[in-house]
């Protein structure tokens, strides 16, 4: 539980509510291929990633897009499922053996109420994803697949090294070819 504490304490939560936070928390492990949330399903809780790495996808036809990539020390959730309690359109699935720390919907509601300063670092995360989301659209829109490769090589190497690279081209926009291509050349 040690980095879910100093998570929390690196946002200036008193050691009190520290404990109070972490205490809301449930444990699990992940094995790799794992779902976390099914598409269809409501998720009933928000996660936080001790390690492993998760990705976020949408079958297509029988194609697996895959929108989003999250490793250590991020949250986890079908966010629009976790917050107004509706079916996931998205799954959710380990890409590696995780463990993951568990705030179920009814414990997250009280933090809410009960604890100011949840609700104040509820309220930078949703501004943090919202700004992420938007950056990652201006990218996608602005940029080539090489120059947001180059921006994951330079922001999330570590997550990097634990995602296939099936899954990194999908997040890219690219085939895997195309990836490997694309790596070869900045190599």
């Amino acid at each position: 539980m040690t980095p879910l504490r100093d998570y929390f304490h690196s946002f200036g939560f008193p050691a009190e509510d520290v404990g109070k936070v972490c205490a809301a928390f449930q444990q699990k492990t992940v094995a790799k291929g794992e779902y976390l949330v099914r598409a269809g399903t409501v998720n009933q809780s928000l996660g936080f990633i001790e390690r492993g790495a998760f990705q976020y996808f949408y079958d297509h036809d029988g194609d697996e897009l895959t929108t989003y990539l999250v490793g250590q020390h991020g949250f986890v959730a079908a966010l629009s499922s976790f917050l107004l309690q509706i079916p996931a359109k998205e799954n959710i699935r380990a890409l590696t053996d995780a463990e993951v720390w568990l705030l179920p919907r009814s414990r997250f509601n009280e933090l809410l109420q009960d604890l100011p300063r949840f609700k104040d670092f509820y309220i930078q995360v949703l501004e943090h994803q919202l700004v992420c989301i938007e950056n990652s659209r201006f990218d996608f829109i602005t940029m080539t697949a090489e120059q947001r490769y180059q921006k994951l090589i330079t922001e999330e190497a570590e997550l990097l090294q634990q995602i296939p690279l099936q899954y990194l081209a999908s997040v890219l926009g690219v085939t895997p070819r195309h990836l490997s291509r694309i790596r070869r050349k900045i190599v």
